[in-house]
């Protein structure tokens, strides 16, 4: 399998997060800033997410020439519920026809949360055509609005990324974002009859599991017609296990990584479940893992392509995350640092200037997490301690590093 490839099936894998933004940036996404997110205390900006307490989208930018909103809201309202097996998080997946009848060109995008207080990110997919039965088929025969979908989508067939074959990941909210916008001559491809799924994940930490009322949650498209010269747009998603041990003085069942994998599995499903071993494998000399609060992973590239901006995600004991290029060697390059993760304050940023990649070199994505803080944050210091792995849930860990990319020839 070459590395493109795993990597993009590992992304359909964790369902969490990724950010596209463009080449010559005109930037209002995630704050519209290329700096690094502001420095959390011990508990301070973490705490707040209990709250969102930056959660708000202000206006789009102005209609640019050529361009066109397409404004699209859920059906129905829709309250979560926790998932059969115990749990506080729901992935919820709908379907949204924009109605299209010829190509158009992504260039901007917008999500906005109606229930700030539960939304904890979203990712809009778009589905080419010869997928669209597929979502339709999946939509039907589940009952109420909508469908669970940890992980990807969660239709059968829908998720295999690569030469236009299945859904294509073009956007995330996370706390902290805003409009995501990209350059006129840049954006995702939309063929006529393409669908949108918004995935919207349900965080019941600070309702005690408990339903926290409705929500009917929306997306802004901002769509152009595009030129010969229109470039596309793809994301290269970089992720490493996460194997954080319960802090010294905790104790309990949970922290051990057997049955802390267990309670994901059952929680999530076996395919959310086997991912801390698969990425331990893909990820590790001799797949041991390696308990501690730093966790890496080296990706070689296969295909040459162009970085332009990453977004690093990770959830409530992040503290940081970093993507190197060639590490260790003459040509090593830091194209993405987040030396003080803040979950409310997660934004993609833009590289000084493009970096060309190809065959031979390296990406690396290195995260540290903080088990200290579960002890401090309000939504998870009533939950049992336990040795955190990659999984869905708040309560979990995510080790993520995002790149905006444009592939290119040799």
């Amino acid at each position: 399998m070459k590395a493109n490839e795993k990597s993009f099936q590992r992304a359909w894998r964790f369902g969490a997060a990724a950010m596209a933004l463009a080449t010559t940036f005109t930037v209002a996404a995630c704050g519209s800033d290329a700096g690094s997110s502001p420095a959390p205390d011990a508990a301070g900006s973490h705490s707040a997410h209990s709250a969102h307490a930056d959660a708000s989208v202000g206006p789009p930018q102005p209609l640019r020439a050529g361009e066109r909103f397409v404004n699209l809201r859920m059906a129905e309202a829709y309250t979560p519920t926790p998932p059969e097996g115990g749990g506080t998080d729901e992935y919820r997946c709908q379907v949204i026809d924009p109605g299209l009848t010829e190509a158009q060109f992504l260039t901007g995008t917008q999500f906005t949360p109606e229930n700030v207080a539960i939304a904890h990110h979203a990712i809009v997919y778009a589905v080419p055509p010869d997928r669209a039965a597929l979502v339709r088929e999946q939509d039907a025969k589940t009952p109420g609005l909508g469908w669970q979908c940890f992980g990807g989508t969660g239709v059968p067939g829908a998720d295999v990324e690569g030469e236009d074959q299945g859904a294509t990941w073009v956007d995330t909210w996370a706390p902290g974002a805003t409009e995501t916008l990209f350059t006129q001559d840049i954006g995702f491809k939309l063929m006529p009859g393409s669908l949108i799924i918004l995935q919207v994940h349900y965080n019941l930490l600070a309702t005690d599991g408990k339903p926290a009322g409705p929500d009917r949650s929306a997306v802004r498209l901002r769509l152009t017609d595009g030129t010969p010269q229109t470039r596309e747009l793809t994301t290269f998603p970089l992720d490493a296990p996460t194997d954080l041990p319960c802090a010294a003085g905790e104790s309990g069942p949970l922290c051990d990584r057997a049955a802390s994998i267990a309670d994901v599995t059952k929680r999530f499903g076996a395919d959310v479940g086997g991912s801390a071993d698969r990425q331990v494998q893909e990820c590790n000399p001799g797949g041991v893992p390696k308990p501690g609060d730093t966790q890496t992973c080296d990706e070689e590239v296969e295909e040459p392509m162009t970085l332009f901006a990453g977004f690093g995600h990770m959830h409530l004991l992040g503290r940081s995350i970093k993507v190197e290029l060639n590490p260790g060697t003459p040509k090593a390059k830091v194209v993405l640092d987040v030396p003080q993760f803040d979950f409310d304050s997660q934004r993609l940023m833009k590289l000084p200037s493009p970096v060309d990649v190809g065959p031979g070199d390296t990406l690396r994505v290195t995260c540290t997490h903080d088990a200290s803080l579960r002890r401090q944050l309000p939504q998870l210091k009533k939950l049992p301690p336990r040795y955190v792995v990659w999984g869905d849930g708040t309560s979990d860990e995510m080790c993520t590093g995002i790149m905006t990319v444009s592939p290119r020839k040799s």
